[in-house]
């Protein structure tokens, strides 16, 4: 593979300039996320040249709305540098969704900015919105003639991309009547993390894994991402989701995908996305009886967090009092071809766990004889971690001769992490992803065979658990989840190695 993960590809466009057109603008999303990031990509001088129009319901003063992307920018970075001259970018215009009127204005306002900035017809449109209106606006768009330009036009969707494959199909046939798949880019901020992007590098530039990623040398994979915080004020969003759609249905088996595919001929989108879409293809298909011997589901109990009394999931504000709505799952996720057959990888997302981490262990088997039964220790098996939040890094556990001893082993740990000047210079997840959108790479977004087969395998697991009611709370705020997890591994002879233990060594 004589090519570079950076040289992806003939297919990428590299035309850095763009109207920005923020659906949801005044919204959480634009302020945490999309403001910041566009200031360092802005800071950074990767764009030749742009215009942001932030578009929502509100009324509001262009110097208001400049004002509070300075605010959001500032008390998300601490950052001033060149910030009057990267604001003087930001335009606002209030708008109503369904209003065809509003749309023409927009029109007006956008081909105008557009010839003020010299900005060759090229658009993104950016829905921070609720899921609900993706589709109407979208449908706007190539009705009222906004999709009708010189340049590029490019269709940025958050998560969720629908609620089950029905609905995800009906919101593509929406989308697809203004957009083309390859102008779609269905953000899954989880690709844009750093050490989920390395997994490629990881498995396809290094020879001393690449032969043995497969079912004669890994015994199983385990996929963890907890986290410390409840459902907080997203309970009405989080009652219609649970853990098994909001997290499970993209993030989760977005890893899986990256981790099972195979090396691709070429590292170009269409190559990439393509091995990605052969694994959701050779997923184990569970239903029925076999979901509860596959899956487990928890709901978070009252407990403590940092000393702090919690409350339990049903007392969190607009969740139902008797909600059968899973804050936790775990599950055995079976790959049937033939670099996978018989390896389990494990998954487990959950709230209000004991710690918050997401990392991937790849745990390789044992080696054929134990020549060291005579020092009474089994040897550790040898495991690499990927750590991708909080802390970044690989570690490589392997065994060695203990300092002084007979021949007694011991394990040690060849880390690196990405901390010091490095921390420094790791993008934020979303700041990369509107990188690559404005480049014209979708190779970190997802194409809809992805969504499709991804909802295929989840709406079954999600129909056997709608039939009964779970005892729920079963795990208490501030624990490592409910037991039936444990036990799910524990029938295949495996435990989940715990995240505390698998700390990245920090070399200064």
């Amino acid at each position: 593979m004589h090519q570079t993960l950076e040289m992806r590809a003939l297919n990428v466009e590299e035309n850095m300039t763009s109207l920005i057109m923020i659906f949801g603008a005044t919204g959480d999303l634009a302020k945490r996320k999309l403001f910041p990031s566009l200031y360092r990509l802005y800071n950074k001088g990767k764009f030749h040249k742009f215009a942001v129009i932030g578009v929502a319901r509100k009324s509001m003063p262009n110097d208001a709305f400049q004002a509070s992307v300075r605010d959001s920018v500032v008390s998300a970075l601490g950052n001033k540098e060149n910030i009057d001259e990267f604001i003087s970018h930001f335009y606002y215009q209030p708008h109503d969704v369904s209003d065809s009127s509003s749309y023409g204005s927009l029109k007006t306002f956008a081909d105008q900015i557009d010839e003020h900035h010299k900005l060759e017809g090229n658009r993104i449109f950016y829905l921070a919105m609720a899921p609900e209106f993706f589709g109407p606006i979208a449908l706007h768009l190539k009705s009222d003639g906004l999709t009708d330009v010189s340049g590029y036009k490019r269709l940025v969707i958050e998560k969720p991309f629908g609620h089950d494959l029905e609905s995800a199909k009906e919101l593509n046939k929406q989308i697809r009547t203004a957009f083309s798949e390859k102008e779609v880019y269905r953000i899954d901020h989880y690709l844009g993390k750093e050490m989920v992007r390395n997994i490629e590098v990881i498995r396809f530039a290094n020879a001393i894994f690449e032969p043995l990623w497969n079912n004669r040398y890994i015994s199983n994979i385990q996929i963890t991402s907890s986290e410390t915080l409840g459902v907080e004020e997203r309970g009405r969003y989080y009652e219609s989701s649970g853990a098994l759609r909001d997290m499970l249905q993209n993030h989760m088996m977005q890893m899986v995908a990256l981790l099972a595919m195979e090396p691709p001929i070429r590292l170009t989108t269409d190559e990439i996305r393509s091995e990605k879409v052969r694994v959701f293809r050779a997923l184990r298909s569970v239903e029925g009886d076999e979901v509860n011997e596959y899956f487990v589901r928890g709901q978070y109990g009252e407990g403590e967090m940092d000393e702090n009394s919690v409350p339990k999931y049903r007392d969190e504000p607009m969740v139902d009092k008797e909600s059968n709505t899973e804050t936790y799952v775990a599950g055995k996720v079976m790959i049937d071809n033939f670099r996978w057959a018989g390896v389990p990888f494990y998954i487990r997302t959950g709230k209000r766990l004991k710690v918050k981490s997401t990392k991937i262990v790849i745990q390789f088997k044992d080696i054929p004889m134990n020549l060291y039964y005579q020092t009474e220790k089994m040897l550790n098996p040898n495991l690499l971690v990927i750590h991708i939040q909080p802390e970044e890094g690989i570690t490589l556990h392997l065994n060695a001769k203990k300092a002084g001893g007979h021949l007694d082993a011991q394990e040690v740990r060849l880390s690196f992490a990405n901390t010091g000047i490095h921390a420094m210079n790791t993008p934020e997840g979303y700041e990369k992803l509107l990188y690559d959108c404005m480049r014209g790479d979708a190779t970190n977004f997802t194409h809809w065979d992805e969504v499709a087969y991804s909802w295929a395998f989840v709406d079954k697991i999600s129909a056997e658990w709608q039939k009964t009611k779970a005892d729920f709370p079963n795990y208490v705020s501030g624990s490592k989840g409910p037991d039936a997890a444990d036990k799910l591994l524990e029938k295949d002879g495996f435990f989940w190695w715990p995240v505390t233990d698998l700390e990245v060594d920090i070399c200064k």
